[in-house]
């Protein structure tokens, strides 16, 4: 089976270049599971439910976040729909805060995917609970369960803890592809126990942005060390970043992943 991964939406010209390249590109690979990371997908700053309706139209199954997830309140309130095809990091869980932080979702061939989300500690702002231990305990819930994948986003910064977690779910996990920091790494691989790895996917969005967001806003922010509001670049050249990562069904390890890098 194939499963799609799509690097982190950025705001409207993010959704525009996903409506605009995705459509080619399943005919292409013919993906049974297409995933985005969603965190950014209103205005650069969380997602709303009419922004992940529109993404379902364009042809995405199921969504992962990061810590962005709370900052709009519109897509918080639908976080405990079942119905509603996005998830948070699962590490949140200590902070009771509502929504799930995996899915077993079931593609179109009948295939079940597990899909967890977990987020990184090392330079972050919150002291999460342990990635590691919480990436234990829900392997553990879903043991008995027939699965043809385990596909997890690690939402996190530093590579040396993404390269970590990699190696620890080696052989547990079918692919485990990094998110959060916007630009996409040359290390996609599979690695020896059959879990296809990629420390960061890199983002669908802006090209001449500093990571989504106009450069001069951030630039002058960098000058003066005083915090302005961060706006979405929504002009000029954009960029699809994504992943298509082979898994042998009956194994769950995978036998392939590409990353697809496309620019318009």
């Amino acid at each position: 089976m194939k499963i799609f991964f799509i690097g982190d939406i950025f705001g409207e010209g993010g959704r525009e270049t996903v409506k605009a390249v995705l459509p080619g590109l399943k005919k292409k690979y013919s993906p049974d599971l297409v995933i985005s990371n969603a965190e950014n997908i209103t205005h650069g700053s969380g997602f709303s439910y009419d922004s992940i309706q529109e993404m379902r139209e364009a042809g995405i199954d199921f969504f992962t976040s990061g810590n962005h997830a709370w900052n709009n309140k519109d897509g918080l309130k639908h976080l405990d729909d079942k119905s509603f095809p996005v998830i948070r990091p699962a590490n949140f869980s200590a902070f009771k805060l509502p929504g799930r932080g995996y899915e077993i979702v079931k593609c179109k061939n009948g295939e079940k995917v597990l899909i967890i989300n977990l987020i990184g500690r090392i330079f972050m702002k919150k002291n999460y609970e342990c990635p590691f231990l919480t990436a234990d305990r829900i392997l553990e819930e879903v043991k008995e369960e027939d699965l043809s994948a385990v596909f997890v986003d690690f939402h996190a910064e530093a590579t040396s803890e993404k390269e970590s977690l990699g190696y620890y779910l080696e052989g547990r996990v079918s692919a485990l592809i990094g998110t959060h920091t916007h630009v996409a790494t040359a290390d996609a691989r599979i690695l020896d126990g059959g879990t296809a790895y990629m420390s960061d996917v890199g983002m669908t969005g802006p090209l001449n942005s500093v990571i989504g967001v106009k450069k001069d806003i951030i630039i002058s922010s960098f000058l003066t060390q005083l915090h302005a509001k961060h706006r979405p670049e929504t002009s000029g050249p954009m960029i699809f970043s994504g992943v298509v990562v082979e898994v042998d069904s009956s194994t769950q390890k995978a036998l392939n992943i590409e990353h697809v890098y496309v620019r318009t």
